[in-house]
Parts: C-alpha cells; sequence; structure tokens
C-alpha cells in the first residue's frame, strides 16, 4: 500500500511541475523510488495510473471544498459559494490547473468528459438534499446546470469575473434566478 501512495504521489509531482506529457511508466518508478514492474502491477497501465493520481488528487480537493460549504445552510448561498470554492481548488493546485488547461494527453478534453464530471457535481451537490429534500427529482438538472456553468467560470477564468465577489455576483445574478425561474429552488 506505501508503494502505491508513493507512486500516485510521484505521478501528481510529475503532472504539477511538467504536465501530462512527462508522466510515464519509467519517469514515475524513478520518481517513486519503485521498479516499473511495480508501477505496472499496481497500475497496469499509464491512463490508468493517471486517472487513479487525479482521483486521489480530486478526492482531497472535495474534502477542502465540503469544508469550506459546511458553514453555508441556504442553497442560494450553497450554489454561490460552490462555484467560488470550485475556482480557488483549482487556482491553488497546479495539478488541477493543468487538467483544466488544453494541453497535450489532458485527460479531461475528451467526448466522456461531462458524463465523468457530473459523478463528482453529484457528490458536491448532495447536501442542497440535505437542505430541501424535495430537490431529489430536479437533482439531475442541477447537476447539468452545475457541471456546464461551473467548468466554463474554471476552464475560462477571465477578468470580467476575477475576483471571488464578482463571482458570487455573477451565481448570484444568473445561476440562482435561473433554478428559481424553474421552481427547482424554493422560497
Amino acid at each position: 500500500m506505501r508503494s502505491r501512495s508513493k507512486i500516485l504521489d510521484a505521478t501528481l509531482e510529475l503532472i504539477r511541475s511538467g504536465g501530462f506529457e512527462v508522466v510515464n511508466i519509467a519517469a514515475v518508478a524513478h520518481a517513486a523510488g519503485v521498479t516499473r514492474q511495480t508501477v505496472y502491477s499496481n497500475f497496469g497501465t499509464r491512463e490508468d495510473l493517471v486517472s487513479q493520481a487525479l482521483i486521489v488528487l480530486v478526492l482531497r480537493a472535495l474534502a477542502d471544498i465540503r469544508a469550506k460549504l459546511a458553514p453555508v445552510h441556504d442553497i442560494p448561498g450553497y450554489m454561490i459559494e460552490l462555484f467560488v470554492a470550485l475556482r480557488a481548488a483549482v487556482r491553488d493546485d497546479p495539478v488541477l490547473a493543468r487538467l483544466l488547461g488544453a494541453e497535450t494527453n489532458n485527460p479531461l478534453f475528451d467526448p466522456m468528459m461531462i458524463t465523468r464530471a457530473k459523478p463528482v457535481a453529484r457528490e458536491l451537490l448532495m447536501p442542497v438534499l440535505e437542505l430541501d429534500p424535495g430537490l431529489e427529482s430536479d437533482l439531475d438538472d442541477i447537476i447539468q446546470i452545475v457541471v456546464r456553468l461551473g467548468l466554463s467560470v474554471v476552464v475560462f477564468d477571465d477578468e470580467d469575473i476575477r475576483s471571488d465577489d464578482d463571482l458570487r455576483r455573477f451565481v448570484a445574478r444568473w445561476v440562482v434566478p435561473a433554478l428559481s425561474a424553474r421552481g427547482v429552488l424554493r422560497d
């Protein structure tokens, strides 16, 4: 188990320092201080290795995001702070920033990306159901909005919505009313 953890950490460090293109089994084995066979026996392929490393990273980031969202007890506030926390997580972590940048061998930009993002969004949005269990039938629609708009906010960060307060105003102005108009959010 210790080798597995060292391998995953080495993979993330390689991505952090050189991008996805520098990650290969030999480089990871060298960085982790293990043999290539150890990497292969734990992960099988480079793609499995990178995917598992990204899952570890995302789970860590989710824990941080959940901690930031814990004090929020209303749905509009939760939605606003969710976007702010997501963007902060990407800005603060070079691997997440690389993951969301268009570069060669980036697993984010493939046809199944939205499909892979939905379970992550579902996990982040489960507290909304605790705030209002009646939203369960609308959760898939809420996930669609959060995934699509959330990715655009993070990937296409720009000067118009640069500060956290700018982002809060944007989400409050557009996302919360959109959900309210559909009857998803109730007073």
